[in-house]
């Protein structure tokens, strides 16, 4: 870890970016340490640091704006299982490093190609995460409207922050495993896993709450659960979204990743308000470097990961701010429950995310070998369930579009042993499962190196 601070600075001069980094940790056991080894070596290759203690990566992301630093390197495994850690880090606020700078950090710190430099320097900050606080609170209009809210964070870190901005904002709060415990007694804090929404959804029905919001393990993801105590994935929210800010906001833009519903592409709310909508590469890393190259007014990921440029956000992917903002839209519809407001949506069945093992050295491989396979099969005029392909998206993995509007999607993931598959059906919730069961499935299973799904449907 040291090393990897001494790269990161060597990069950061090499890049010529002034050398002011903020840092921040999770509030797993280990955390504090990794930190205090990544800031020595930080601090070895010059770099003058600004540590603002416990934080949600949306924290520090609030940081290099906050204490005007350029860089920062967060110390989090996310909703990682206990005994992963990792660093988020970027040097052009307010995005992380993308491949280009991943690799390059790679070749320093694997062939020592350190550059030593005076100047190093720390501080603390102290009470930073009040500061982060009063910021989200200042930028969001308390609501009017009486709402109950539960407030799930699988006793991750954003424990200790999130209850208190939505009391501030206003709202009832009812917490759920909200004490921070790096073991995660119940289940990982991760909103797209159905262990947690089924626990808010729990929650919900048992409380009569308005909706329910569950943040992952560093508070960059917000996950949702509707009045009727049903779970409602993130790209589905961020169709909500969409409607509402795009009657605010006229021709917006909107970036989504190749994981999300087709019905960005169709829905004539947005149509009619002027927005576009972007498919793009899945990974925050992508599709917030998306988001502010075509200053869209927001990207959303169907993992939860939502960014939100000015007014709303200042562009990096924020929980707390997500929630703040389907807070803000429940109080544009006084006469709306949130469960309204998703029927109000065109019908589309979307599985959860699937994710068979695959091993890392193995996984891109094989999906360059499944987009081989739709494509020949588009190329040689085959069909799926019937259905003729008219369209692959091939920026990330492979996402089949097929004539009906259905369509299935494989991808490696970035970050785990594991190849990604969703599926989507407009007619419906069978037709989805089969896409998957007699479609996805069986073409995965030709290929030994795929292992067991983590949840299927």
């Amino acid at each position: 870890v040291q090393a990897l601070g001494l790269g990161l600075g060597t990069l950061i001069h090499e890049r010529g970016v002034r050398p002011d980094i903020v840092t921040g940790h999770d509030f797993r056991s280990y955390s504090s340490a990794i930190k205090l080894a990544l800031i020595a070596g930080m601090q070895a290759a010059g770099l003058r640091v600004k540590d603002i203690g416990l934080a949600l990566s949306p924290m520090a992301y609030f940081g290099q704006f906050a204490l005007d630093c350029p860089c920062v390197a967060m110390v989090t495994a996310s909703h990682n299982d206990n005994g992963w850690t990792g660093v988020k880090m970027g040097a052009e606020r307010p995005m992380t490093f993308g491949p280009d700078e991943m690799g390059r950090l790679k070749e320093i710190v694997t062939t020592g190609a350190f550059q030593y430099r005076d100047g190093g320097a720390y501080e603390f900050v102290p009470d930073f995460a009040n500061v982060y606080l009063d910021d989200l609170v200042a930028r969001t209009k308390p609501v009017s409207r009486k709402l109950k809210v539960v407030a799930a964070c699988g006793n991750g870190t954003a424990g200790a922050f999130a209850p208190a901005l939505l009391e501030r904002l206003g709202v009832e709060v009812i917490p759920l495993d909200v004490e921070p415990d790096h073991s995660f007694p119940r289940y990982n804090p991760n909103p797209e896993d159905m262990a947690m929404l089924h626990a808010i959804a729990d929650k919900v029905r048992e409380t009569g709450a308005d909706v329910g919001l569950g943040f992952d393990g560093d508070g960059d993801r917000c996950g949702v659960v509707d009045d009727e105590g049903e779970e409602i994935f993130a790209d589905k929210i961020g169709l909500m979204l969409a409607r509402d800010l795009s009657a605010l906001h006229k021709d917006a833009t909107f970036v989504v990743d190749v994981k999300s519903t087709g019905l960005y592409a169709t829905d004539e709310v947005l149509k009619a308000n002027g927005a576009t909508t972007v498919y793009w590469k899945t990974g925050h890393s992508y599709i917030k470097r998306k988001t502010a190259e075509l200053k869209a007014l927001a990207g959303f990921e169907k993992s939860g990961h939502f960014f939100f440029n000015d007014p709303i956000g200042r562009g990096y992917d924020d929980g707390l701010v997500a929630a703040a903002a389907i807070l803000s839209m429940l109080d544009r519809n006084p006469d709306k429950k949130l469960s309204d407001l998703k029927k109000a949506l065109p019908v589309a069945y979307t599985s959860l995310t699937m994710s068979p093992h695959c091993p890392d050295e193995e996984k891109y491989g094989v999906v360059d070998r499944i987009v081989g396979e739709y494509q020949a099969l588009r190329d040689q005029g085959g069909t799926i369930l019937g259905r003729k392909i008219v369209d692959l998206i091939t920026v990330n993995g492979v996402r089949v579009a097929l004539e009906d509007g259905s369509w299935v999607l494989v991808r490696a993931s970035s970050n785990k042993p594991e190849i990604v598959v969703v599926v989507e059906s407009t007619s419906s919730a069978d037709d989805m499962r089969a896409l998957f069961r007699e479609e996805v499935k069986p073409r995965l299973a030709k290929h030994p190196q795929v292992g067991a799904y983590n949840q299927e449907v």
